[in-house]
């Protein structure tokens, strides 16, 4: 078949714009690519239907899609609608609540194959009918069909709607599980948690999907076990929990240690301990779920009687007496047995040591031999555990049952043991395996069955699928009168010595023939060697098994002396005193065989799963290590055919490999032809027909049905998946960039739509606001005018605010305009009438605020060197014309540094500390030629020096005062007391730095008011009763000169201050 791919659009107008450039021949080897790439996919993952296998009939095909899947750990397989499952023997992280939600109202086939797929469909389907299910559950010990069930009974508890009823029943129904394995599962040596017992749950659900009820089934409990395990193997999970996890009264109150060891029932394996199962955290659980469960504490307490009870039976020994009969000493565990059974000692010991016969019209006791007496003991410990089991499924039904007698729905599980060949085979792989040989004839009819009504309600001609009936060997075990277990139950009633060896040999007698039977003694000379004397072989039609005829007869009889269920209806145990009831039939006639009693439940179960719609799920183990990984072939090839899986196979390949309704087709290859892309306007059907013939079937490779289309080769499907494959690429793209644009055209058409709108919304807001913006300025234009009118009245109602806002605005034109500095005393904007005494308090306010930052601004240097200021501002201002002019040259500490002084000088006077120095002129006094000199102050006189020499000392206690002029002049005159002739008279000096020298010299000398500011003349003396003058006067230019008077004249030049002097 050839596959014509296109690229989506409706005509040629409409491709792919993407491709618009794209030369013919990239396009094919890019489709070429993807296509590989797909198929190289497949290649390593498998194909996840064995359907579309090609080689659907070669054992080998199926074997190594399983490894494929395997080693990528995909473990789910489908054939059709059934489900293969490969244990991982590792956690793979797929059964959580998200894979749970994923697989919830998804199509089947959708989704990569999983449990939870099939449990969905199944329910849906249970919905959609509303007829009843079944899954079956099937595979060998160890191939995970119990952990089938858990994850199938938990998607149900999540799936389901949920109420607090509902929820209680969901709870009741998880937690029978815990229960059922504590007393049904064992560890084998295949399995750590092996089921043996067969079991079919039925869940109920109502009309809205909801559960709300259950029923268990159990079938062929292998009580053996209680009383002998095979090496590496143990009994009931139960037995060890409660010696392992067992609270220490209980213990106690049964009689037991926390010891296996001390119980022979629990060694015969020498296993009792086992890495994988926790047996203390296990009994938590099963405590838990009877609390649940609703069981009664009395209930509890006599369960854990009969255990404990079963424990102490498998330590009684016998001893023989003088005659070879079995005795009991009065042991610890007769005691026990009577305490925990509610039973008298002595009636305990007769009933083990003793068999009651009927001779005539009298009851004889016939004591056991040994032998007998362990023969008894152990059917005893077989059956109390047996029926205790029974009563337990019994109880677990009374808690799930629906109290509803409405109609509901029902989907069962079944999960029941897997074909089972040992090295040994007894009597329980027979009924295993023949219980397996029904239900695969059941499952063999059920799928030819749907197969068939399938083709016929689609209108396809149904063609007959050759298959391998094991009907014949169905036939050979069960037929009335000559089949197996009628041979065997005919040996077991007939009396004289009945013993295994001549049941093998009525066997032989009678299927002598058989083309699936044979004996050592029927066989050739080449297959005797690998049977034994003992030994049948059944051709069954998983293959070959052979079974030892050691303990058929005595297993098929199980029996229980009548006597000894006398003693048991003694007991005041309430569960024991249930499971062996005083009404119980006591006839002579003997009881079913267990080989019919099982037959004829199948034949039960056979009837149920015929009234249901089947599902399956056959699990398989990879290995018989339990190794993660580990594929071995040849046990999953053994596994691969006693399953059933290529006869199933080849049913539902028969004809058609793959078949689906047209709406589900059509929806998912539209997109690979012009005329179905993207809408189909027609029916489902006519578009499925256009389709195909677009691309290219064939007609014998396709059959149209009245609402399905039949494909006959999976490469026909493959071809038309990888068509889909490229295209889906170039869809994307399409429908990416479609969305895009209608997602970027919905963005602007909402936001222009929205900035429309604001806008609106923006003008509006303006435009009121205007007008409320105008009113207002309105009436306060209007009051403003009239409060103006009104300003120089007093304060009235209309003025008030133009006052206010007149004080407003002088005050915050007064703020930004503030004086900078304490001596501005101009920029104190005027006031306006009605603020003019508020004026004058802030500006006092203001300017004492600028007063307190300024002085709490300065430095301790400045505020030293403004306390000389001041000082000198005292003495000065207003009367030295030339002072504005020194205000703000600062002073300095000295003016000529210690190292200027002369050696010898600063010798001389160091002692008194020097203060002050600053360079001068000094006048003669007699000729008044200027003569520069050194001013120094020390701390008690002032000396005037002349390089080494000090040329004069004045004391500052002689020391009258000191005469300047009010000119600009920067003369001094310093008045010195002369009381000797001989002292030198005043000093008339020149200094620069006339302001500084004086506050210094007002400071050192203690002495702030003997400078006197002379106008004119000053009068000094030369010498004592000698008097001279220094005239003063303003010229144009400085000038200092004798007069011709004999004065001093000094003449400054005037200054802009002399007007202030003056005023």
């Amino acid at each position: 078949m050839q596959i014509t791919t296109r690229k989506t659009g409706h005509s040629g107008t409409g491709r792919m714009k993407t491709l618009k450039h794209v030369s013919l021949e990239e396009r094919c080897n890019r489709i070429l690519r993807d296509m590989e790439g797909s198929l190289t996919a497949r290649d390593r993952v498998g194909i996840q239907d064995f359907v579309l296998l090609d080689a659907y009939t070669s054992e080998s095909a199926v074997l190594d899609n399983l490894r494929k899947r395997f080693n990528e750990n995909l473990i789910y397989t489908y054939i059709g609608t059934l489900l293969v499952s490969v244990n991982p023997y590792k956690e793979l992280g797929i059964y959580t609540k998200k894979q749970m939600d994923i697989y919830m109202g998804v199509n089947f086939f959708e989704l990569p194959p999983h449990i939870y797929a099939l449990a969905d469909n199944v329910y849906r389907t249970m919905l959609t009918e509303t007829n009843n299910h079944f899954i079956l559950i099937s595979g060998e010990s160890g191939a995970g069909k119990t952990e089938a069930s858990k994850k199938i009974l938990q998607f149900y508890a999540v799936s389901c709607p949920s109420t607090k009823l509902l929820d209680n029943v969901r709870d009741r129904l998880l937690l029978s599980n815990p229960v059922l394995e504590a007393f049904g599962n064992a560890k084998t040596l295949k399995n750590d948690n092996s089921s043996r017992f067969g079991k079919y749950m039925d869940i109920q659900f109502d009309h809205m999907g909801g559960a709300v009820g259950g029923h268990i089934l159990s079938y062929l409990l292998e009580k053996s076990r209680v009383v002998h395990q095979n090496h590496g193997e143990r009994s009931f999970h139960i037995f060890y929990q409660l010696v392992e996890g067992g609270e220490e009264d209980l213990l106690r109150w049964l009689g037991l240690e926390r010891n296996c060891q001390r119980y022979s029932y629990l060694v015969q394996g020498e296993c009792a301990k086992v890495s994988s199962v926790n047996d203390k955290s296990d009994w938590k659980t099963v405590r838990k779920a009877l609390s649940v469960i609703e069981f009664s504490e009395s209930n509890i307490e006599s369960l854990f009687a009969i255990i404990a009870s079963v424990l102490h039976l498998g330590n009684v020994t016998f001893v023989a007496d003088s005659q070879g009969y079995a005795t009991l000493n009065n042991s610890p565990e007769i005691h026990w047995l009577s305490k925990l059974l509610g039973i008298p000692a002595q009636v305990i010991q007769v009933g083990l040591t003793h068999r009651k016969i009927e001779a005539r019209s009298e009851e004889v006791l016939s004591p056991f031999t040994v032998d007998q007496a362990v023969y008894a003991k152990d059917a005893l410990a077989k059956a109390i555990y047996g029926r205790t089991f029974t009563w337990l499924v019994n109880e677990l039904n009374e808690s799930l049952a629906n109290k509803d007698s409405s109609r509901k729905t029902v989907i069962g599980l079944l999960d029941i043991y897997g074909f089972e060949v040992f090295s040994v085979n007894s009597f329980e792989q027979f009924c295993i395996n023949y219980c397996n040989e029904k239900l695969q004839q059941l499952f063999i009819q059920l799928t030819l069955k749907s197969e068939q009504e399938e083709y016929e309600m689609e209108g396809i001609e149904w063609e007959s699928v050759p298959y391998f009936n094991n009907k014949i060997i169905c036939d050979l075990v069960e037929e009335k009168f000559k089949g197996i277990i009628s041979v065997l139950d005919e040996e077991c009633l007939r009396p004289g010595e009945a013993t295994d060896m001549t049941f093998l040999e009525k066997l032989e007698e009678k299927m002598g023939g058989h083309a699936h039977f044979i004996t050592h003694k029927l066989a050739d000379q080449k297959t005797r060697k690998t049977l034994e004397r003992g030994d049948f072989r059944l051709l069954h039609y998983a293959g070959e098994v052979t079974y030892s005829v050691v303990g058929f007869l005595d297993k098929n009889n199980d029996l229980l002396y009548r006597n000894i269920k006398e003693v048991m209806r003694q007991s005041k145990n309430a569960i024991v005193k249930h499971c062996f009831p005083s009404t119980e039939p006591d006839s002579k006639k003997r009881p079913e065989t267990v080989a019919t009693q099982f037959k004829s439940s199948l034949v039960g179960l056979t009837e149920v799963l015929m009234s249901k719609e089947p599902w399956y799920v056959r699990c398989m183990k990879p290995n018989e290590g339990k190794q993660p990984g580990l594929f071995d072939d040849v046990l999953v090839r053994h596994q691969v055919k006693y399953l059933g899986l290529m006869e199933h196979l080849r049913v539902r390949r028969a004809g058609f490999a793959y078949r689906r309704r047209y709406e589900i087709f059509l929806q998912r290859y539209k997109p690979l032809c012009p005329d179905t892309w993207p809408n189909w306007k027609g029916t489902a059907a006519e578009g499925v027909e256009c389709l195909v013939k677009h691309l290219g079937y064939k007609p014998d490779e396709y059959k149209m049905g009245r609402t399905k289309i039949f494909i006959r080769h999976p490469r026909t499907l493959f071809a038309t998946e990888d068509a889909f494959e490229v295209c889906k690429h170039e869809l994307a793209t399409r429908i990416q960039a479609k969305y895009k644009g209608y997602r970027v055209k919905g963005d602007y058409m909402r936001q222009r739509q929205a900035a429309t709108k604001i806008e609106t919304c923006w003008r509006g807001m303006k435009a009121r606001r205007e007008r409320e913006k105008r009113a207002w300025a309105v009436k306060v234009i209007k009051r403003f005018i009239k409060g103006f009118m009104t300003r120089n009245q007093p304060a009235c109602v209309d003025n008030t605010e133009y006052l206010a806002f007149v004080r407003q605005n002088y005050l915050t034109r007064l703020k930004e305009n503030l004086p900078k500095t304490v001596v501005d005393k101009n920029t104190w904007l005027t006031p306006p009438p009605i603020m003019q005494e508020a004026s004058q308090m802030l500006r006092k306010l203001y300017t004492r605020h600028m007063v307190r930052r300024y002085v709490q601004g300065i430095m301790t240097e400045r505020k030293a060197q403004l306390q000389l200021k001041g000082l000198t501002s005292s003495i000065f201002k207003g009367t030295k014309e030339n002072y504005p002019h020194s205000v703000g040259i600062p002073f300095v500490d000295t003016r000529i540094s210690e190292e200027d002084i002369h050696i010898k000088v600063y010798q001389m006077i160091r002692q008194e500390r020097i203060k002050y120095s600053v360079p001068v002129v000094k006048y003669d006094r007699n000729g008044f030629r200027p003569r520069f000199r050194q001013l120094i102050y020390t701390g008690s006189a002032a000396y005037l020096v002349e390089e080494a020499k000090i040329k004069q000392r004045v004391e500052f206690n002689n020391l009258k005062g000191v005469s300047v002029s009010t000119l600009s002049d920067n003369f001094l005159i310093l008045h010195v007391q002369c009381e000797d002739i001989k002292q030198k008279g005043d000093l008339v000096l020149q200094c620069d730095y006339l302001f500084e020298a004086l506050t210094k010299l007002c400071l050192v000398a203690n002495k702030h008011n003997f400078i006197k500011v002379v106008q004119g003349s000053v009068k000094f003396d030369i010498q004592p009763g000698r008097e001279g003058f220094v005239d003063f006067k303003s010229g144009q230019e400085t000038m200092i000169y004798r007069a011709k008077n004999g004065h001093l004249m000094v003449e400054s030049t005037r200054t802009k201050s002399r007007a202030m002097i003056q005023n």
